[in-house]
């Protein structure tokens, strides 16, 4: 998680949602990345899905399976819907999303009974200092 935080400071810096992930495969870092939405002019450019697509690269493969996702701040449904897509086997967020949160705060894809996907949630690991970050943007502006 402590990566993942310096991609949300790194975030941060480019003046974007601080919002970090970075992707784990069999005890390696195989993607870091932070939220390039202002960045990019891009809506889709969250941080999870940035790392979801350069750990595919890396592993040269469209099943991230036996991967883990650590972010700084809960999914919300779009990035839920690819750790589901992509196969992640398990994701560890830090501040809890009360606007968008999609595994457990506004709703809980992750465990929907409906849904034919997997995906083993640890919540609010360094919670505290994930949530310090997004009180930085609220103070900067």
């Amino acid at each position: 998680m402590r990566e993942a935080i310096r991609e949300a400071e790194e975030a941060l810096r480019s003046q974007d949602q601080p919002v970090g992930a970075v992707i784990v495969h069999q005890g390696r870092v195989v993607a870091r990345a932070h939220h390039q939405v202002k960045l990019l002019h891009d809506p889709t450019a969250h941080a999870v899905l940035v790392a979801i697509t350069q750990a595919a690269n890396a592993l040269q493969s469209n099943q991230l399976r036996d991967t883990t996702v650590y972010t700084t701040l809960e999914p919300c449904a779009m990035c839920v819907g690819a750790l589901f897509l992509s196969e992640v086997s398990r994701l560890v967020y830090g501040a809890t999303n009360a606007q968008l949160g999609a595994c457990g705060t506004l709703i809980d894809l992750t465990a929907h009974e409906r849904l034919n996907r997997h995906l083993t949630v640890v919540r609010h690991v360094l919670s505290n200092e994930c949530q310090a970050l997004l009180r930085k943007v609220t103070t900067q502006h």
